[in-house]
């Protein structure tokens, strides 16, 4: 039994419509100790995407640098988030393996 449940963006707003392998989207992570998390996250191939858009708007001195999302996955994907979750809480709370821009917040 997992100790989270999650709200997964490309499942509330307009499912269906997202490219599970080359977008990016938010997450939210319940604890069932009371502990939630935001989470921005990217799949590997939206990260040229954005590069390129960046490239021909003029965004981050034209793509010369990106600020990294909170997670990085190979797929937007229930199976996929669950299991990428699970690990990391394997691993340790998410506020100590993910980067630095993680907290977690317990007065919401």
């Amino acid at each position: 039994m997992k100790d989270f449940e999650l709200w997964l963006e490309f499942e509330a707003v307009d499912p269906g419509n997202w490219d599970v392998t080359n977008d990016f989207c938010n997450i939210h992570v319940q604890m069932k100790d009371g502990r939630e998390y935001g989470i921005n996250v990217w799949t590997y191939n939206v990260l040229t995407k954005i590069v390129e858009f960046d490239q021909k708007n003029g965004n981050n001195l034209n793509g010369l640098y990106q600020i990294p999302p909170d997670l990085f996955v190979k797929e937007l994907t229930r199976d996929c988030i669950e299991k990428t979750i699970q690990d990391l809480l394997d691993i340790d709370d998410l506020e100590k393996v993910l980067n630095t821009s993680i907290i977690s917040r317990t007065d919401i």
